[in-house]
Parts: C-alpha cells; structure tokens; sequence
C-alpha cells in the first residue's frame, strides 16, 4: 500500500507509553496529575464513534488527548446509526480498510472489552431482475480479478435457505459472509469506556468556536472561553466538520444526511443475515428482541444550524413498500417509531480521512455518508499513526480532503478514479 505522509507528527519525547486516570467534565478540568491548562499531545474535535476511536487508539500509545465535544458523546449520527457493519458493495477505495476494519470487529472484544453486540450473520443483496444478477455478479467478478474474494454469488436455493420467508420473485443475490451488525449503544459505551480507561479527557457540553495557530501548536477555543493546546488536532465533528475545517483554511464541500430508521413491533425470529434490495433504498434486518429495523438511506429534512433532522412519511413509506415486496409475512405489522439522524455526505460519498492539506498539525475524519460504523476501529488507528508517526501504510490516498477542494488556478487537477456502479 502507499504511504500516505502527513505534516506534523506530534510525537517527541514527551510522548510516553502509560496513561493517567480519567476525567470526564463539562468544563476545563485538568487530569490527576497534570496542572490547569497544560497542553496536550491531540485535541479530538468530536465525541461520536470516529472521535472516540482516534482517542482511545492515541491514548493507548501514551499519548495525551482530550475530546471536545458540544453536546454528549454519540449525540448524532452515533446514536442513530443502523450500526450495519458491511464490506459488502464497498467502494473499491476503502474497501482496503473496510477489510481491515472487519478483521477487528471479529475481534472487538479484545479491542473495547465487549462485543459491542456484533453478530457475524452475513450481508445480502438480492438481486430482483436478471440485469441486477448481472450487475452483482459482475463486481464479484472483478474483485475475484484482483484477488478479493470476501464476496459471492449465491442461486436460489441458497438464497431460500438463508432466507426462507424471502419472496419468490428474487433470482440470486451476492453475499459476505463475515458481514453483519452490532449494538450501536454497546458501541458507544465500550468505546467511551475504552477511551476514559486509557486516560482520555473528555470534555462534553462545549462547542469549539475558534482555532488558533500558536508557534508549533494549535489552541482550540471553546464555549465560554475555555482552551486547550496540542501539537496535534483531530477533526471528528461529523456533519459539522466543514465547519471545524474552515476554521483552519480548509474549504472543504459537504452536505448533510438525514437517514431514517423504523423499528416494527417484535416478532418471531425468522431473519439472521442484513438484507438490501440492489437498485433500491433498503436494510433490512432483525435485532436480538425481535423487533424489524428497516432503513437503507432513507433521507429525512437534515437543519444543522438546528441540529435537528425531519422524518418524511412518504419516504418512510416507500422504504416499508420495499421490506413487504421482499418479505410478504410483514405486510400487516405495525411499525412503532421512526427516527432521523443528522451526518456528512460527501460529493462521492466516500468519508474525509487524512492530514489538512493547510493546516500542519490537523487531520480530518469525517464524511462518511452513512457507511462509517465498520470503519470506526480501523480509522481511529489510522489517525494514531499520522498523529504519532506522521503518516500510515493504511490505503487512504484516496480519501484525503484535496480530491473535494477546489484546485488553485493553474494547479494540476487530482485524477479521480471511476465510482464503482454497484455500490448502493
């Protein structure tokens, strides 16, 4: 893989393995030991599951991190997520560690100390119509070409066998078998948990409102005047993070989502593996209490100066019209509550992961356009390794901000590789 260089490792010899005792606080409360603000090694910007990651793995290594978050850790797309955990239908430029991600979700427990609920059951697409077959069986094809081989095809018998309430109308559909979901809640409390363990502050209820370069370091500004000073910042803010951006010089476009989930009244068990429709707007699948969450990129009406995401009915509706095509038996079931979460949406809907191509010091992960849980693990290490190391083997050379930003007159324009048709 490429190595992916960043501007200003913040590790030097202050740097050391050993982690203090937490504190979590809602205002500028130094760690045991440590004086009323002292720097730091990183300041994270964001206290979902990608901030919460990048902390816990920069911790881990000795270093020494705070998170500012605004409101509480996973108040947005982290405690809304569908929590799919999927290789399946990847784009080809993340699919890399999206495979890596998955080899750690198969062994969370020794990574956060919990499961986080994930079960292995596979992910499936089902093909509708013989062009959508095709289609399927013509990204498996070329992934077999290069040497993946994490997906396949799978006929009708298959198909009944693993879903046997599946309608008849559907002809094949691909499949990972590794593929599944989690908790996202667990995933919240094991990965904050981690993080505290490993000696992370984490500062909560306060917004960062300006960044400031001083000599070496960048002093990050919060609500109220409060500030903290590192080497290193992370900018995790999810839909916010343009925001947070440009307030390094970074103009970065990005869009919100609002995806909305419903959740029906628990039923029989009858459906193991996470099932999309290829071609239409569907997740479908079955938690440990029997309820169906139903949703697949649903979108509501997001407002981030509101911070608040609207359900659409007629949307929502559409969405239960695709789950009763494919599963009959679910025609008459009553669904009980909706939600909308808010989160970046990038032009090509891949996430932001890299150094500022401005700012020395300042890393960005953000943008994942509704397939960023699988990646959580993967990309919190990746942050570690361009903070601490100044850059990473990881294949993320194709994820960095420049490919969105607008070139400078004259500037030797960034190819872009063809997005991958089968991707839904």
């Amino acid at each position: 893989m490429s190595t992916v260089p960043s501007t200003h490792p913040a590790r030097d010899a202050g740097v050391t393995p050993g982690a203090g005792s937490a504190t979590v606080t809602g205002s500028q409360t130094a760690r045991p030991g440590k004086a009323a603000g002292a720097v730091y090694d990183a300041i994270v910007i964001g206290g979902g599951l990608h901030g919460l990651s990048a902390a816990m793995h920069l911790a881990r290594e000795g270093a020494r991190v705070v998170i500012v978050e605004k409101h509480w850790a996973g108040r947005h797309a982290s405690g809304a997520t569908a929590a799919g955990v999927r290789t399946l239908n990847r784009d080809r430029r993340e699919l890399d560690l999206s495979l890596e991600a998955m080899d750690m979700w198969h062994a969370m427990e020794a990574l956060v100390g919990d499961d986080c609920g994930f079960h292995a059951n596979s992910q499936i697409c089902v093909a509708e119509s013989p062009a959508a077959l095709e289609k399927l069986q013509g990204r498996v094809n070329g992934l077999r070409a290069d040497g993946y081989t994490h997906e396949e095809i799978i006929d009708t018998a298959e198909l009944r066998r693993l879903l046997p309430d599946l309608s008849h109308h559907c002809l094949g559909a691909s499949i990972a078998r590794r593929d599944g979901a989690a908790d996202p809640h667990r995933a919240l409390r094991a990965f904050r948990q981690s993080a505290l363990q490993a000696g992370v502050e984490l500062i909560e209820h306060c917004g960062v409102t300006a960044i400031e370069r001083q000599g070496q370091d960048w002093r990050v500004i919060g609500e109220g005047g409060r500030s903290w000073t590192a080497p290193a910042v992370v900018n995790a803010a999810g839909a916010w993070s343009a925001r947070i951006a440009a307030l390094v010089g970074d103009d970065i476009p990005l869009a919100a989502k609002s995806s909305m989930m419903m959740v029906t009244e628990r039923l029989r068990p009858f459906i193991k593996p996470v099932v999309a429709i290829m071609g239409r707007s569907l997740s479908f699948k079955q938690s440990d209490q029997g309820t169906l969450v139903i949703g697949g990129g649903l979108q509501g009406i997001p407002d981030l100066d509101k911070e608040t995401s609207t359900a659409r009915m007629r949307v929502l509706a559409k969405g239960a019209h695709a789950a009763t095509d494919l599963f009959p038996s679910v025609t008459n079931i009553r669904i009980v509550r909706v939600w909308a979460g808010l989160e970046a949406k990038t032009d090509d809907l891949l996430p932001v992961v890299g150094p500022s191509p401005n700012a020395p010091g300042v890393f960005h992960a953000f943008g994942f356009s509704g397939h960023g849980f699988e990646l959580v693990p993967v990309v919190g290490a990746t942050m570690a390794d361009l903070v601490l190391r100044g850059s990473t083997s990881r294949a993320i050379q194709n994820l960095t901000a420049e490919r969105l930003m607008a070139q400078a007159p004259g500037a030797a324009q960034v190819a872009k590789p063809p997005a991958d048709p089968t991707v839904f």
